[in-house]
Parts: structure tokens; C-alpha cells; sequence
């Protein structure tokens, strides 16, 4: 069968009944027949959580052990995988190399459609090669057909060089799910406007991605019950956010938490284990570093 006979049979490329007469519609209805549709997506998600608990594992164990967290995607999926992997040091202060992509096209396509280079295997093989992915890494895949030659001989090629792999997809039974090690698939059906996968497919990878990453950092205690803490104070608003965590994880006033946070050197996780343990910094710093950057068990390690 050719492989676009495969396409046009894929359940997100058919074409949506619900939205059949969208170009009759006035603004408040096609709105309200996206908004309906998008309904549907959380479902696909939640249908998927044993898979995305199984990867967050995955990633923590990786990441805990000093590999990486490696996306690769051509277009939409590229997009929202660069998008998580760029958000993941602000928000929990990771090292970048922790978590990188690989776009088809490379960076430029981010801005720029470059859609052409989806369609080389040898350049997927050769754009993860240069992330030299191993035994210690998780690479995950991305595509809403399951079936990208770009991603899917990447994530192949991650494989057979040790890498444990994630397939995020929108297709049962698809090449991409047969290349990993765990396929995610949120079967999210046809889009409001037909093939357009920038829409119920991209909704539901954004929210799989995000609960990759943010599953694994708080595996790995990077948040405190549910405060960012390793936040990287390099704003007005991030300081203020700082402060606030402080108080609330800390349970003291606004001048206590600003003093420990400068004391800390303006870092939150040592503020807070010094407040909660109540030792020095240095004693804070050696709980961080014996618990790999660990709060709950930092704090649990200073205070014995």
C-alpha cells in the first residue's frame, strides 16, 4: 500500500462531520464547533496516562542518572517540542542540555516552514546522531500520523544506540509506536478543519509534553508540593514569585523569606531548606548536592 493511501485512511485525517459546512458559519459558531471539539481532547489524554506515567518514569530515571531529555519533531510537533524544552529552565532551573530537540529543518523551520525535510529519513538518522543519544538518554518522538519519516528513523536510529524511547502520537498501530520503547497515543479523531493537526493533535501533544516534563521534575523533587522552587530568579516577577514561595513552603512573614533569600544568594531551594531545617547555608547547599537537588529529601538530610 502507498504510503499515501496510509495517510488518507489515518483516523485524523478524515474529514469532521461535526464541522462539514464550517465556511457557512458566522465567528460565534465556528468558535463554538472548535471549542466542542476541543472538548474532546482531555479524554484522549487521560485514556493515554498509564503510557505518560510510564515515560515520566522514564525521563526522571534518565535525567536522575545525568542523561538527557531529547524531542524530536518535524513541524507542529517540532514546535511544541521546542516550546517544553525551552520552558524547562526557567521553570525548574535545568541545565538546557538536559532537555533538547531536534526540528526537522532545524531551528530556522521554528519560524519558518521548512515541511520539505520531514520527508528524509537520512536526515532524521543524522540530525539525532549529532546528539550522540545513549543508554543514559530518553528520546521521544513526535508526530500526530504516527508515521513521519523524519521522527520515525530518528527515534529508530536513538534506539539501536541504547536510548530508551517515547512515541507520542495520535494513530493506533502506527511506525512511530513500533519504534519505541512506550507509544503514547491520544486518538483525539478527525480536526475541525480537515488534516490540520496544528489543532486537537497539537492540543493534545502540548499537554502530554508538559506532563512528561513536569512529571519527571517532580519526580525528581524539583517542586515542593506544588511551588516551583527552583525557579530562577531572573526578573521583578520572579523575585516576587520567589518571596512568595518562601512564605507559603515556609510559613513565614515577607521579611523572613527576603532575608533568607538573600542570605541564600537569591537561591530559593537553599533559602527554603535553611528555613525549614534551620541550618546555614553551606549546610543547606550539602543537603541539595547529597540529595540531587532533591528539596523534600534536602530538607529531610539538614535537619537529622
Amino acid at each position: 500500500m502507498k504510503d499515501t493511501q496510509q495517510l488518507s485512511r489515518l483516523a485524523s485525517e478524515q474529514s469532521n462531520t461535526a464541522s462539514c459546512a464550517l465556511d457557512q458559519k458566522n465567528a460565534y459558531e465556528i468558535a463554538s464547533i472548535i471549542n466542542g471539539d476541543d472538548a474532546k481532547v482531555a479524554g484522549a489524554v487521560q485514556r493515554a496516562l498509564p503510557q505518560i506515567a510510564e515515560a515520566i518514569d522514564l525521563i526522571a530515571e534518565a535525567i536522575g542518572n545525568g542523561g538527557r531529555l531529547i524531542y524530536v519533531g518535524a513541524g507542529t510537533s517540532g514546535r511544541i517540542a521546542a516550546l517544553d524544552a525551552s520552558e524547562c529552565p526557567p521553570t525548574f532551573n535545568t541545565d538546557p542540555k538536559t532537555v533538547q530537540f531536534v526540528m526537522a529543518g532545524g531551528p530556522k523551520a521554528l519560524a519558518s516552514a521548512a515541511e520539505g525535510n520531514e520527508d528524509s529519513p537520512r536526515l532524521g538518522e543524522r540530525e539525532i546522531a549529532k546528539k550522540k543519544p545513549g543508554k543514559k538518554d530518553v528520546v521521544v518522538g513526535i508526530a500526530a500520523s504516527g508515521r513521519t519519516p523524519f521522527t520515525v528513523a530518528a527515534l529508530a536510529c536513538a534506539r539501536k544506540r541504547g536510548a530508551k524511547t517515547v512515541a507520542v502520537t495520535c494513530n493506533q498501530n502506527s511506525p512511530l509506536a513500533a519504534a519505541a520503547d512506550v507509544a503514547i497515543v491520544t486518538e483525539v479523531g478527525a480536526e475541525v478543519v480537515a488534516g490540520s493537526s496544528r489543532m486537537k493533535a497539537g492540543t493534545a501533544q502540548k499537554m502530554v509534553l508538559n506532563m512528561l516534563s513536569t512529571g519527571a521534575t517532580v519526580r525528581m523533587g524539583y517542586v515542593y508540593g506544588n511551588l516551583m522552587v527552583n525557579v530562577h530568579l531572573k526578573n521583578e516577577k520572579l523575585v516576587e514569585r520567589g518571596i512568595s514561595i518562601l512564605q507559603q513552603a515556609a510559613d513565614v512573614d515577607r521579611k523572613t523569606a527576603e532575608q533568607a533569600l538573600k542570605a541564600a544568594g537569591n537561591t530559593v531551594p537553599v533559602a527554603l531548606v535553611m528555613l525549614r531545617a534551620k541550618v546555614s547555608r553551606s549546610g543547606a547547599e550539602k543537603a541539595l548536592r547529597s540529595a540531587k537537588r532533591n528539596v523534600r529529601e534536602a530538607i529531610r538530610l539538614a535537619a537529622r
